[in-house]
C-alpha cells in the first residue's frame, strides 16, 4: 500500500472555520429532482431560515444544461459576500455545485436530495431535510477531500468502462419505473449479465507501469461506499489522503454478478478476483489508442474524456459544512 500522508480530509476542531452568524445562503437546485422534491425544499428553507432571520436565495434550474453556469455564478456572489454556496439534490448535482465552490473559494454545505446520497451520508449529513436545512444554521466548515479525473472534479467516485454502461441503462429504467434503490438494483443486474468487453489499459503509478486488463476500472474517494462492499483498506486509505480504485480481474457474466454479489455483502476483500490499489496520482493511458475520447462516470454523470486520464486527490480541500465529527461519525449509515 502506498505509504500514507497527510489528509485534506482528516478534521479536527483546529481546522474547522466558523461562519459568520449572518452568512447568507446560495443555494442551487436542479429541477430533475421533480417539482414535489423542489416545493417542498422551498417551504423548509423559508420555515428554518427565515425564523432563524438568515438571508438565502433558491435558485431552481430547469435546464440541465445550465447547472454549472448557475453554480458558478452563486460561487462568485457568495464568495463577494461571505455566504456559502449550498447544492440541493443527489450526488451528482452536488459534485457540479462543489466544484463551483472549490472553485470561488466559497464555504459548500448540502441538503440531500437523491437515491443513495453517498457523499452526505459519508459525512454524517442527515437525509431528512429539515435536519440538514437546521444543520445550515450550526455547522461549521471543514476541509474535505476531493477527486479529479483530469480536469473533471468527482466526490463519490470515477469509473469507465463496464460502470459507465450501467449507469446509463439504470437511468433508461428509471425513466421507465421511477427512481428508487430497487430499481437500481435490477438493472445492474440485468447489465452485468449481458455481454461485455475488457478493457486493456496501462496503470502509470510511482514510476512504474502496470497492464491491466478488466470490464471497469472504478476509483472511489467515498469511504462509506467501500465499507459497504468490506473493503475496510480502501476506506482507511481514503482517511489517510488517497483514492483507490478497484478493477475485477477478467472474468465471464456469471462471476461478475457472484462478484456484485459479494459486494453487496459486504465481503468483495475476500475475493480474488479484484485488483484494488490506493493511490494520490495515477495515469491511465491504452496501449495502441493514446489520444482515444474514453466514455467515464464521475458521480453518476457520464462524459467523455481523452486519454491519458489522469485520477489525483486535490489539491485543495473542499470547505464542507458538516457536523461536528463525533455527531458526523454516530450519523453515518
Amino acid at each position: 500500500m502506498t505509504p500514507t500522508v497527510a489528509s485534506p480530509s482528516v478534521t479536527s476542531a483546529e481546522t474547522a472555520i466558523t461562519l459568520a452568524p449572518d452568512a447568507p445562503f446560495f443555494i442551487v437546485m436542479n429541477a430533475g429532482s421533480g417539482r414535489k422534491l423542489v416545493d417542498e425544499t422551498r417551504a423548509v428553507l423559508e420555515r428554518e431560515l427565515g425564523a432563524a432571520g438568515r438571508r438565502f436565495e433558491l435558485r431552481v434550474v430547469e435546464d440541465p444544461r445550465r447547472l454549472q453556469a448557475v453554480a458558478r455564478e452563486m460561487a462568485d456572489t457568495a464568495r463577494a459576500q461571505d455566504g456559502v454556496l449550498v447544492g440541493a439534490g443527489g450526488d451528482g448535482t452536488l459534485c457540479t455545485v462543489a466544484h463551483a465552490a472549490l472553485d470561488a473559494g466559497c464555504p459548500f454545505a448540502v441538503l440531500p436530495r437523491g437515491t443513495f446520497n453517498y457523499f452526505s451520508r459519508d459525512h454524517g449529513i442527515p437525509a431528512d431535510l429539515e435536519s440538514s436545512t437546521k444543520l445550515l444554521l450550526a455547522a461549521r466548515a471543514y476541509p474535505t477531500q476531493t477527486g479529479f479525473a483530469n480536469g473533471r472534479m468527482f466526490l463519490v467516485n470515477a469509473s469507465l468502462g463496464l460502470y459507465p454502461r450501467l449507469l446509463e441503462d439504470r437511468e433508461t429504467y428509471k425513466q421507465q419505473f421511477g427512481r428508487s434503490r430497487l430499481v437500481a438494483l435490477w438493472s445492474a443486474l440485468y447489465t452485468m449479465l449481458k455481454p461485455h468487453r475488457h478493457l486493456r489499459l496501462h496503470l502509470e503509478h510511482e514510476g512504474r507501469t502496470t497492464e491491466l486488463r478488466s470490464s471497469t476500472l472504478f476509483v472511489a474517494n467515498n469511504r462509506l461506499q467501500m465499507e459497504q462492499i468490506g473493503m475496510p483498506d480502501a476506506a482507511r486509505a481514503l482517511e489517510q489522503g488517497l483514492l483507490a480504485a478497484l478493477a475485477p480481474r477478467p472474468v465471464g457474466r456469471l462471476m461478475h454478478l457472484w462478484l456484485s454479489l459479494h459486494g453487496a455483502a459486504g465481503r468483495l476483500a475476500d475475493s480474488d478476483h479484484v485488483t484494488s490499489l490506493t493511490f494520490e496520482r495515477i495515469v491511465v493511458t491504452h496501449p495502441s489508442k493514446k489520444r482515444k475520447l474514453v466514455k467515464i462516470a464521475t458521480d453518476g454523470e457520464i462524459t467523455r474524456l481523452q486519454l491519458p486520464l489522469e485520477f489525483r486527490v486535490s489539491d485543495r480541500p473542499l470547505l464542507l459544512l458538516k457536523p461536528e465529527p463525533e455527531v458526523a461519525e454516530a450519523n453515518r449509515s
